[in-house]
């Protein structure tokens, strides 16, 4: 079958001093693997933001959290509409905000050695106990009382109504809790109590008038469903922060905008696994949307979709 000549494979050629932008621009037509679909998701992320009509959500697992992604992320979040992520997140942004200190470490480091240690082990990444467990709910006794002892106190609230709260009383700048509040972009974290910060609330409602009621963000998801006809989202990795995502866009006939990196493969069934093509068949995505799944490492890939987006 004869090929349209923009459709013929062409040679990747470097030069010196080449931008992120150029590598990428002419990665366009390389007809191969994950860097044509990363290429492509680039596209669609660009056609999503620029789309003033759109809703979009950005959703995130808790280990990329752990890494120098952190910062990339929060000051991304202003692009976006709401944040979809889980427990963890809250855990590593928390403890890193007020000073927690994540090192470098080894995938293939002896877990006793480090555990006789007090040394938790996240992939490649090491955090001493008193970085994480201790520093998660010093602080967060800290702000939670004064948020308990303040005129404004609610008595209950949803997920993203107390971490609104956190998040204005947090002086990190590179808090994802803080530049959420900083933008009025809403957290929503169904899994909330699935962690340190979770535990903590748990604790303190145990003899504090306090009551989190997770009902209520739901219905923010149901209404934000219902009263946008376009919506979008880049999903990176998968488990309850992404199926949140396109639950609930399922009752407005689905997205119309998707990009989903992950790593998981298809073949055992998983949500983290499934393509975006499965979602089609769900409703979750429109059959007409624009989508994408991206194989491979978000550490490496989201940045260079973010700089390509200028996403800062």
């Amino acid at each position: 079958m004869t090929q349209k000549k923009s459709n013929l494979v062409k040679d990747i050629k470097l030069s010196k001093d080449m931008s992120v932008r150029q590598l990428v621009n002419s990665m366009g037509n390389i007809g191969g693997f994950s860097g044509q679909h990363m290429v492509t998701g680039i596209d669609i992320l660009r056609r999503m933001l620029d789309d003033k009509e759109s809703f979009n959500f950005i959703s995130f697992p808790a280990d990329i959290i752990a890494t120098g992604m952190r910062g990339m992320i929060a000051d991304a979040l202003h692009n976006f509409d709401a944040v979809m992520t889980t427990g963890g997140t809250i855990d590593h942004d928390f403890a890193r905000a007020f000073g927690g200190k994540y090192t470098l470490g080894s995938f293939n480091a002896d877990d006793k050695k480090l555990h006789s240690m007090n040394v938790y082990r996240l992939g490649n990444i090491f955090i001493e106990s008193k970085e994480y467990g201790k520093k998660v709910e010093d602080h967060f006794n800290e702000i939670m009382n004064e948020i308990y002892n303040s005129k404004d106190y609610k008595k209950e609230y949803s997920a993203s109504e107390i971490l609104y709260e956190f998040g204005k009383r947090i002086k990190d700048s590179h808090s994802i809790l803080r530049q959420a509040y900083l933008h009025n972009i809403p957290i929503f974290c169904p899994g909330i109590l699935d962690g340190a910060f979770g535990t903590n609330l748990s604790i303190f409602a145990q003899d504090h008038d306090f009551k989190l009621n997770l009902i209520r963000d739901e219905l923010a998801l149901s209404n934000i469903s219902f009263d946008h006809k376009i919506t979008g989202a880049l999903m990176v990795g998968g488990g309850i922060s992404k199926h949140h995502v396109i639950w609930w866009n399922q009752f407005k006939g689905g997205l119309d905008y998707a990009v989903y990196i992950t790593t998981a493969t298809q073949y055992d069934g998983s949500l983290s696994g499934a393509r975006l093509e499965e979602a089609v068949s769900w409703g979750k995505i429109k059959e007409d949307a624009r989508y994408v799944t991206v194989d491979g490492d978000a550490t490496i890939i989201m940045p260079i979709m973010f700089s390509c987006l200028n996403l800062l």
